[in-house]
């Protein structure tokens, strides 16, 4: 968003996606608030920036604020793809730290610093048009401390671990009005090896249960893209995962950590062999009814979804496979509007005291309309019959940093990894 909103003739895509999104019903948007070195860069240097490519960011979230949607904003990301952890390593490395890899990002002092500088020039930044501090402003929701934390040196998750209790605290002695999270995929670490038979077959250095644990995180967050972590499985095999993922982490969050979950980035790709529009929608309504079945027994504990991702008309450079563009895909755009409603009709019914049980009632079918009784016990039972266990395929990882592509999670694919 801010990345378009920077150059001037592509400014009108951010009001245009916001006003989609807001005339089907949606109401959050998770976004980038980094952009670090290469092509309209927010940081050019640590500490430095650019004061064009914040006011983009400040149209960002006034925009927002115009349609009502609210904002989660990321700090920095895993990837290259816009700078990242690599950017802030390299960094380091050319200011004389002794720095060895990307995963030096998690424990260097150095880079830890450039992080929280980073954090605090975003929080205590003026907004230009709404003329409010962004750790004051109500139209953002959430932070986000990264876009999906990964560390190849410590697949435990003790390191990055250590690492998010330090930020969340920072983060929170600056702003305790907002809402914090970590930014997860949903991988299960060491704090509780049972778990890691629900992860795709490998792990990526963090603990789902430990980190969201954590007091300043306020809600935890799942991705999936079973299409890229089980690749070449059949749809089947890639559904059962996903909705043995979704149930784990919902389960966990209601039962373990006591805080809402989010599934924050799903979608199906237009490059997957054999893609239709009806694999997607069908792919997508599965997540949604769960999304709302799991929303429904559990008194709220499952918290919405963030479909990966919305566009705008003649946004095709930043195009990677997932985009949808709600005007041209009018069955998608169907499916994420009558989600909307449901889920803010449920919501409705939520705040009615004595309304919902926790598990007892039959639920509603987001798509259907028909009622079934008590989803998560019937997958629980399934799944606990069908353990899953996938080989590990860690393999050698290539990033390019595209500056003008959203390109990242399509270089996974081609790696066998998101």
């Amino acid at each position: 968003m801010m990345h378009a909103a920077a150059d001037p003739s592509e400014r009108n895509k951010v009001t245009e996606v916001f006003s989609e999104a807001a005339a089907n019903g949606l109401t959050v948007c998770r976004t980038w608030a980094f952009s670090d070195g290469g092509d309209r860069a927010l940081q050019k240097s640590p500490g430095v920036y650019d004061e064009h490519v914040f006011e983009a960011l400040d149209f960002v979230i006034s925009e927002a604020k115009k349609y009502n949607v609210r904002l989660i904003l990321s700090f920095v990301n895993n990837f290259k793809d816009y700078g990242g952890r690599a950017q802030y390593v390299e960094w380091a490395r050319n200011a004389g730290a002794a720095v060895s890899g990307e995963d030096d990002f998690y424990t260097s002092s150095v880079v830890k610093d450039y992080y929280k500088n980073h954090v605090k020039s975003i929080l205590t930044r003026v907004n230009t048009f709404t003329k409010i501090a962004y750790k004051d402003e109500p139209a953002i929701m959430a932070w986000e401390l990264m876009n999906e934390p990964r560390c190849q040196s410590d697949y435990s998750g003790k390191t990055i671990n250590e690492w998010v209790k330090e930020m969340a605290g920072y983060t929170k002695s600056l702003d305790t009005n907002h809402l914090l999270e970590v930014g997860m995929e949903g991988f299960y670490g060491d704090s509780m090896p049972e778990k890691k038979q629900y992860n795709p077959g490998y792990q990526v250095g963090t603990d789902y249960i430990s980190s969201n644990l954590i007091k300043e995180i306020d809600f935890a967050t799942i991705h999936a893209y079973p299409d890229i972590w089980l690749a070449g499985q059949n749809d089947g095999s890639q559904n059962t995962f996903v909705q043995r993922w979704m149930w784990s982490h919902w389960e966990d969050a209601r039962t373990i950590l006591k805080k809402p979950l989010i599934f924050a980035e799903f979608g199906k790709s237009k490059k997957d062999p054999g893609y239709t529009e009806n694999e997607r929608d069908t792919f997508l309504n599965a997540v949604y009814t769960n999304i709302y079945s799991f929303a429904r027994t559990g008194g709220g504990s499952m918290a919405g979804g963030l479909v990966w991702q919305l566009m705008a008309e003649g946004m095709d450079s930043y195009y990677d496979g997932y985009e949808i563009v709600l005007p041209r895909d009018p069955s998608t755009t169907a499916l994420i509007s009558k989600q909307s409603h449901v889920m803010h009709a449920l919501a409705q019914t939520l705040r009615r005291p004595n309304m919902v049980r926790s598990t007892g009632p039959p639920v509603g079918d987001a798509t259907h309309d028909k009622a079934t009784s008590k989803p998560h016990f019937q997958a629980r039972a399934k799944m606990d019959n069908n353990p899953v266990h996938v080989p590990h395929h860690r393999r050698q990882r290539h990033h390019h940093h595209h500056q003008r592509s959203h390109s990242w999670r399509n270089l996974h694919k081609l790696q066998g990894q998101h």
